[in-house]
Formats: structure tokens, C-alpha cells, sequence
């Protein structure tokens, strides 16, 4: 998510890692929790905004000091870019307890109750292409919209015709002397200087990252798509597979604490959908 998809291979090969840290109780009904109770350990990317990053500014180091709060702990992160391998070398290793922003029913982990419900955006320059609400929109056709290689979006696109200009930027992969932290910020940037029409961008990122941008931008998001390929995921947390105990805890705490994570959530710009339909939900709503 968020630029997240792994290949099949990688996805396979964290999935066996991961086995291994409750191989010991594979026989057993119940599978001790392996969490440090006295700190919150979470992995997380240092460089990922709006999500997290090193100073802890993003939203997700904002949620996750809402779950330590509620803890009486502090955080402890152990830190690490993503991209294949992140939980195999995070979670999979016992380094960390928590891994946050995780699309709920992952099968590399084992997922919260979902905090939040969000979509794919159509991000354009203000006054340009205003209107549009769905990529099968003609007005679309011929534009160089950017997007990140292997999201759901590409597939859709090339539904309605508008692979020949798409833009595709390669997950993980910006050159070492890039002027952006992210794909989702080179895309953004890109679009600020005109050197492409349109982009199609996972919303949590899209809104904060238009923000920064300098340049009054339009993110909409696009809720009038199909429902294969799915373009609205709902977010959870991921834990090990069998600390049930550890998830129990979790889903207390994102339950009493909902409105402080719906108000970090608004506060960076995340297109915030209803739980059931295909909908913006209004505050308190959710």
C-alpha cells in the first residue's frame, strides 16, 4: 500500500520468516505473545511522509504515540526503509512489536481491527481538469498522469485506456542525489512543475504531500471505480501471527481512542471514507 506491494516471491519468502517465530508452538493452541511490555517497539521507515519518518512527524508516529500513551510507555522504533523484506526483517526477527499502516487481512501478518478506510486519489493542478471524478473520464485520454508501478491503479488505467501515456514511476527505486524523500513526492513534484498532467496516488499520502507541494492542487478521491481492481482499503495494524492477546489489546485501544486517530488522520489531509459505502464520512461519522 502506500507504494507497498511486494512481488509474489518476497511476499512467499516473508510469509515462511515469519513462520518460523511461532514454529516452537506450532502444536500448541496458543502461542505466547512475544512483545516487550515495557516500551512499545515499533517498525517503522525513517523517511516515508506523511506516514512516518526519523523525527517522528508523520501520522503514523502521531497514532502510535496514542497507542504508547495509553500503554504508560514510551516508543522505542527500530527503523528500516520499505520495501521487500520489511517484515521479515522487522516483525519476522522479534526486533519490533508493531508495524503500523498495514491493509487489513494482509497474509504476511496477522492485522488489528482497522483504524481507518481510505482510496486511491486523482491528483491535478487547481482549475485543471476540475470535475473529474473517475478515470474513465475522456478528458483523461492522451494526459501523462503519474502513478507508482504495481499499484491497484495501473490495472484500472489500462482498463480505460490510458496505459500509451501513463507515467509509471518504479516503487522503492529514486536515485541517490533525488530532491524527495518518496515516489509519492517526486510524483507530486513532477505535477508542481508541469512535467505531467495528472497523478493517481494513494490518498493518505496524496492530500498531505499536495499540501507541501506549493502549488494549489485538486485530490479527489476516486470512489466511482469498480470494485475490482479495489480502490479503498481499509487500514489496520499488523502483529505477529498468533500473539492473539497482543491484537486484543490493540483493538481495545483503537476502539477508546478513535477520536484522537480520526483527528491526526484529518489533521494531514487523509481522505477519511465512510466503513461501509463508497463515501466520504463526515467527522464522527466513521
Amino acid at each position: 500500500m502506500h507504494g507497498r506491494l511486494m512481488s509474489s516471491f518476497a511476499r512467499i519468502a516473508a510469509l515462511c520468516a515469519l513462520s518460523l517465530t511461532v514454529a516452537q508452538g506450532a502444536h500448541a493452541q496458543h502461542v505466547p505473545d512475544m512483545v516487550t511490555t515495557d516500551v512499545l517497539r515499533v517498525c517503522g521507515d525513517p523517511g516515508n511522509m506523511p506516514f512516518s519518518e526519523r523525527k517522528e512527524d508523520g501520522f503514523e508516529n502521531k497514532i502510535a504515540a496514542i497507542i504508547a500513551d495509553e500503554l504508560k510507555v514510551k516508543v522505542r522504533y527500530y527503523w528500516l526503509t520499505q520495501g521487500p523484506g520489511f517484515v521479515r526483517n522487522t516483525l519476522g526477527t522479534g526486533l519490533c512489536d508493531l508495524i503500523m499502516g498495514q491493509a487489513f487481512g494482509s497474509d504476511l501478518v496477522q492485522t488489528t481491527n482497522p483504524y481507518y478506510r481510505s482510496a486511491y486519489t486523482l491528483v491535478t493542478r487547481s482549475g485543471e481538469f476540475d470535475g473529474i471524478e473517475a478515470l474513465d473520464d475522456p478528458r483523461l485520454k492522451g494526459k501523462s498522469i503519474g502513478v507508482i508501478a504495481g499499484t491497484p491503479p495501473v490495472n484500472r488505467m489500462g482498463e480505460v485506456g490510458l496505459v500509451s501515456s501513463m507515467k509509471a514511476y518504479a516503487p522503492y527505486q529514486l536515485d541517490p542525489s533525488r530532491n524527495y524523500q518518496t515516489v509519492g513526492a517526486e510524483i507530486v513534484g513532477a505535477l508542481a512543475a508541469k512535467e505531467i498532467d495528472a497523478a493517481v496516488l494513494w490518498g493518505p499520502a496524496a492530500g498531505w504531500l499536495a499540501k507541501q507541494s506549493g502549488t494549489a492542487m485538486r485530490v479527489v478521491p476516486l470512489l466511482r471505480e469498480p470494485q475490482r481492481p479495489p480502490m479503498a482499503y481499509r487500514i489496520a495494524m499488523g502483529v505477529r501471527i498468533g500473539e492473539n492477546d497482543w491484537k486484543r489489546s490493540l483493538n481495545t485501544i483503537l476502539r477508546k481512542r478513535k477520536a484522537d486517530i480520526d483527528a491526526v488522520l484529518r489533521a494531514f489531509d487523509v481522505p477519511l471514507l465512510d466503513d461501509e459505502e463508497n463515501k466520504l464520512a463526515e467527522p464522527g461519522e466513521r
